[in-house]
């Protein structure tokens, strides 16, 4: 009787055990599903990844002191899942040249590695310095002698202007290397290669309202001057940084952002453009669909046309279906 009693109690036991590990490996499981539902940010989505956005687009490189002829073509976009500026360079002297940019993150700096297809390799980094990207290092001659470079990226009146100095003496004197100016390689430089301002300026607004439908920041920031106003119908007035944070966002969503009838008027260097802008979309995932009148200012500078400040009317009565 004692032996049938133990064996009852063996069963009874070895079925609460089986119970058990089948409640645990329920729970188990469910965690790891929950886990693969939760969001994950992506890697390298911190501000600090983004400190060199103004570099990115397609850009016709310009000598500094020669300033209408083009010197090179850069193209400089996001790899990696974001996490890697790949810079291809083109130069009209037969140069060709590739670098990739990060952030690293363990050391907090930029770093870049640079090559061409004349076998040179550049090690530089370091990060910003009064609104400026500067990053150094050295490189190496064909005798082995060492040479240190620093370079130089700032935005500016919609472009980009990379400036180097090197040194032969350990830091000791330094000495201009190059002064590029990067404009965005659009049908804007080849209006400007014929010296149509006017194009220019509708070219330039064209991309401008293109710019804010994709919620393109990067190539806002280009195209904005630094001290840009925009005043709208009723009263209100934004200023650069507060289109780039809301472009940024992405609380606006658009499906339409397009403008027609523009004409533009020209008074030496300062030129502006009327047109009709049609906004479509949501905000904060609320629908909205109007027409306004607009006028934009540009002002000719050393590096092309800058749109300075805009005006907007209130929106337009909707004509009766």
């Amino acid at each position: 009787m004692q032996i049938v009693k133990a064996n009852a109690q063996r069963i009874k036991f070895g079925r609460l055990t089986v119970f058990v590990l089948f409640i645990a490996g329920e729970i188990l499981l469910s965690m790891i599903s929950l886990r693969a539902k939760l969001p994950t940010s992506a890697p390298c989505s911190a501000s600090e990844y983004h400190e060199f956005d103004f570099w990115l687009g397609d850009w016709d490189a310009y000598d500094a002191a020669e300033p209408t002829i083009v010197v090179g073509r850069t193209r400089v976009h996001r790899i990696l899942d974001g996490c890697v500026l790949l810079e291809e360079y083109e130069g009209t002297n037969g140069l060709k040249g590739q670098s990739f940019t990060l952030y690293d993150r363990s050391r907090r700096i930029w770093h870049q590695s640079w090559v061409t297809n004349g076998g040179e390799l550049l090690v530089i980094e370091g990060g910003l310095e009064g609104g400026e990207m500067v990053l150094a290092g050295a490189d190496h001659a064909a005798d082995g002698k060492e040479r240190h470079i620093r370079g130089t990226w700032k935005s500016m009146n919609g472009g980009v202007r990379e400036t180097a100095v090197s040194s032969s003496d350990g830091g000791k004197a330094w000495q201009p290397w190059f002064n590029l100016v990067f404009r965005p390689h659009t049908s804007v430089d080849a209006a400007n290669a014929s010296g149509n301002d006017g194009k220019i300026v509708e070219a330039l607004d064209t991309e401008y309202q293109e710019a804010v439908k994709k919620n393109d920041a990067a190539r806002m920031d280009r195209l904005l001057a630094d001290n840009f106003v925009l005043v709208t119908g009723s009263g209100e007035t934004y200023t650069k940084a507060d289109l780039l944070q809301e472009a940024r966002s992405g609380r606006v969503v658009y499906e339409h952002q397009e403008d027609t009838a523009q004409t533009v008027r020209l008074w030496g260097d300062t030129a502006t453009i009327t047109a009709k802008l049609w906004e479509k979309g949501t905000e904060n995932g609320k629908p909205f669909d109007y027409t306004v009148w607009f006028t934009d200012t540009y002002v000719r500078t050393a590096t092309g046309w800058c749109y300075v400040f805009g005006q907007s009317s209130l929106p337009l009565p909707k004509a009766p279906e």
